[in-house]
Order: structure tokens, then sequence, then C-alpha cells
């Protein structure tokens, strides 16, 4: 299974919609470099959502964009849901990942429930470890190691 990065996602500060950028460092067992939930003490260091759980939002009329649910990587052509915990990811064939966890529990409600009274982001964005880092690139290629 194979996809793309559509968009990289960055904020300085937690609790924010994240601002796109073209690329970026993940650092081997911390994250994003310059990413405020970048951390080598816990296992949600790069958060992903896929364009196609963005849509389902768009369809219901909202007017979202990749970074309004504070994901770090938005993937197209990837199911991420049925990526099991443990699963690993390439990108670019050089940076590896590893799916720690799916979904999150929402401790507030974000803008985007009050908006739409639903939320995508805590039962299918999923989050991983970087085991192996390097630059991400919007467009580079992503998949699912078997």
């Amino acid at each position: 299974m194979k996809g793309k990065i559509v968009s990289i996602n960055i904020s300085h500060k937690k609790g924010i919609r994240k601002k796109p950028v073209q690329s970026c460092i993940l650092k081997e067992n911390y994250g994003i470099e310059g990413d405020a939930h970048a951390s080598s003490k816990w296992h949600r260091q790069v958060s992903l959502l896929a364009l196609e759980s963005i849509n389902k939002m768009r369809d219901m009329g909202l007017d979202v964009n990749p970074g309004d649910f504070a994901e770090n990587l938005t993937t197209e052509g990837i199911d991420l849901l049925k990526l099991p915990l443990g699963t690993r990811l390439l990108i670019k064939d050089e940076i590896e990942l590893e799916v720690t966890q799916i979904g999150k529990e929402c401790h507030s409600r974000c803008a985007i429930y009050y908006q739409a009274g639903d939320c995508v982001m805590p039962r299918e964005g999923i989050f991983v470890k970087v085991l192996r880092g390097g630059r991400v690139n919007v467009g580079d290629e992503i998949r699912v190691l078997e």
C-alpha cells in the first residue's frame, strides 16, 4: 500500500491549528524539528491524518484544510485506519516510522468540533514514532512496509 504526503504541518505551540510548510526534518526518536508536539519522552512524536478524512468533513460543509486538525503529515492513498499498531511506514525509502497509537481522546472540544458537531482526528488520526529520520517534502511517497 502506498500513497503520498500532500501536506506537512507544524506549530510552535500546542492547541492550535498547524501551518503548512514545504519540507521538514524528521528527527529519530523525536519527531518534527520545530514542532511543539515533538519529544523523545512519548510515543506520539508525529501525527498523520488522511486527506480522505479531511474530505469527509468538507462533505459536511466545512471549509477545512490540511493542518486544521493539528496533524503533522497529511497523506493521500493509504487507509491509515487499517494499519495495526507496530506497522512500519517508509517515506522516500529512507525515513522509517512506526505506528504507536490509533486515534486519541479529546480532552476538550476543538474549534472544528464546535463548527460541525464532530471531528475526525480523534477517530481517524494516527500517531507514529520516528525510527530513522531525514528530510520530508510535500509530494514524497509514503508506503507501508509489508
